[in-house]
């Protein structure tokens, strides 16, 4: 994981500022072909990498490697950009997906996606907000990375088979064995119902009322009794290394929590991933960004994210788009 991004974000600027398909400078004052259709397809392609990795950094180094690819292609012999481009993202995706596994083998604790300040449109979606939300890519993180994709294509952006064969090298009737496969995977796995924004929020409202109060009570009562507590410090802030699990557990752990701290702390709410979410800030500064996973109105995952790595995305609102 790259701290602020060490490569630059492709934004629109970036992109005008590269050579031209030729290799030659780009005219002042001129976008081409090219980077006109990657710009208008740049937060799809984002958050199909997203969604693929959990993770922003990398999925903004696979747009890079998606740019790098698509300056070079002619473009008279595309016959659909927006699928040419998926598909040389996924490729990418796919190739740094399975480099991050052997990786995150070797991550000091738990391992959680990188959370996202999101616009309200994201809530909006129900579906992509469903998608993006913690308790999601923690589902997806136990597909094979083929499975992931398939999934990710044809149940999150709706592809055809043919083009999702097509982005993975396998034939189409292998693709729709994949997915059934993986759909069933998911299906056993993921929450109950899907959360809708208000049953988070009234969830998240009476856990930070208990949490800031150290009112155990208060917490057993909005706990489911199999609640688990993940915590990502990455090796670099401390958190739980282990899972902690169960209603009796977890709440001893949080009730006193805050009262411990000796900087000065707020802890206050956003749009995280689609869904209402904590932020701790300690001295002002984002210490802990806090997701809940909701079922039948009691909170059954937790994911604190402490690791600084992972939070630089919590500064400004990430777009998302299917």
């Amino acid at each position: 994981m790259k701290s602020e991004h060490s490569e630059r974000t492709v934004e629109t600027q970036d992109v005008e500022d590269t050579t031209d398909t030729a290799g030659q400078p780009a005219d002042a004052g001129h976008t081409d072909p090219a980077t006109e259709a990657f710009v208008a397809h740049r937060n799809l392609l984002f958050t199909v990498a997203y969604e693929m990795l959990g993770s922003a950094a990398d999925a903004e180094d696979v747009l890079q490697e998606t740019w790098l690819r698509w300056a070079g292609v002619d473009l008279a012999t595309v016959r659909e950009q927006r699928a040419y481009l998926v598909r040389i993202t996924t490729r990418q995706a796919l190739s740094r997906l399975r480099t991050l596994g052997r990786r995150r083998e070797s991550y000091v604790g738990s391992w959680l996606p990188e959370p996202l300040l999101t616009a309200p449109d994201v809530a909006e979606d129900v579906e992509l907000a469903d998608s993006v939300s913690m308790a999601m890519l923690l589902v997806l993180e136990t597909l094979t990375p083929t499975e992931r994709a398939v999934f990710v294509l044809r149940d999150v952006f709706d592809l055809g088979y043919d083009e999702i064969a097509e982005a993975v090298d396998k034939s189409p009737a292998a693709v729709r064995q994949i997915a059934h496969r993986a759909r069933a995977h998911v299906a056993a796995r993921r929450p109950r119902g899907i959360a809708s924004p208000t049953e988070t929020r009234d969830a998240l409202d009476a856990f930070r009322r208990a949490t800031e109060t150290g009112d155990l009570q208060g917490l057993l009562d909005i706990l489911a009794p199999d609640v688990v507590l993940l915590g990502d410090g990455g090796g670099v802030k401390q958190a739980v290394l282990q899972p902690v699990v169960g209603a009796d557990k977890v709440s001893r752990l949080l009730a006193g929590g805050l009262g411990r701290l000796e900087a000065e702390w707020s802890l206050g709410s956003a749009q995280v991933n689609g869904y209402p979410a904590l932020v701790l800030r300690l001295d002002g500064t984002i210490d802990t960004v806090v997701t809940l996973r909701v079922d039948n109105g009691l909170i059954t995952g937790l994911y604190a994210v402490r690791n600084p790595e992972k939070l630089s995305h919590m500064r400004q609102e990430t777009a998302l788009r299917r």
